[in-house]
């Protein structure tokens, strides 16, 4: 039986892409530095997608960063799941994991953006493509630890599942900021649609295999 299109594997390969991502990242960040105005044409803002068809803003958004932290902790979650993750699934399928993450969730942003009238926000960042590797990393590796404050371990299922509640809990009850909670939370809905459509697996059953206990023969 012939493997259909959407499912077919690429051929194993690391080449650690992930800090190839990183210095790319980095190399905007000086770039916007020096000249900020990029940072509204190369960021996702609805008005200008629709009125002037800046249609590369849904993929040049995630490599945006408006500030050194908000840079610096995007690159670290990259790097320490980012890596390990991309060992893992060989570096074309992290590549086609992440694009899709960071694509697909500044759409889904793009379009709640439009239904809510708020045409003139300009996200900003790689978190929707470094939530969509985060979802994934629990998925491949459901039983690592996650050590909270390099202290407290936090089985990563876990950790995904609190994430989701704190960015539900911050984009309806929140206090107003600039962090796009939603776009987080598309983040790892890209990365489940994936899992189940690409790779023919349910993350909530692996999860749920990862820490059932085994039948007494």
């Amino acid at each position: 039986m012939k493997t259909s299109l959407i499912r077919r594997r690429f051929t194993y390969k690391f080449y650690r892409a992930s800090l190839y991502l990183i210095i790319i990242n980095a190399i905007f960040f000086l770039l916007t530095s020096n000249f900020p105005r990029l940072k509204v044409y190369l960021g996702l803002c609805p008005s200008l997608f629709l009125q002037y068809k800046m249609l590369w803003q849904p993929f040049t958004y995630m490599f945006i960063h408006g500030s050194l932290m908000h840079l610096i902790s995007n690159m670290l979650g990259l790097f320490f799941f980012g890596l390990s993750l991309e060992k893992a699934i060989g570096s074309r399928e992290f590549l086609l994991l992440y694009f899709a993450g960071g694509l697909f969730s500044g759409l889904f942003s793009l379009l709640s953006y439009i239904l809510t009238g708020t045409y003139s926000a300009v996200l900003i960042g790689a978190s929707g493509a470094l939530f969509t590797i985060l979802f994934a990393f629990a998925v491949v590796f459901p039983k690592a630890n996650i050590y909270i404050w390099g202290l407290l371990p936090i089985p990563s299922p876990i950790l995904i599942l609190v994430y989701a509640a704190v960015e539900l809990f911050s984009q309806f009850f929140g206090f107003r900021s600039n962090v796009a909670h939603f776009t987080h939370l598309f983040g790892f809905l890209v990365s489940y649609l994936y899992f189940i459509i690409r790779i023919g697996v349910n993350p909530f059953r692996v999860w749920k295999d990862a820490y059932s206990k085994p039948k007494n023969e």
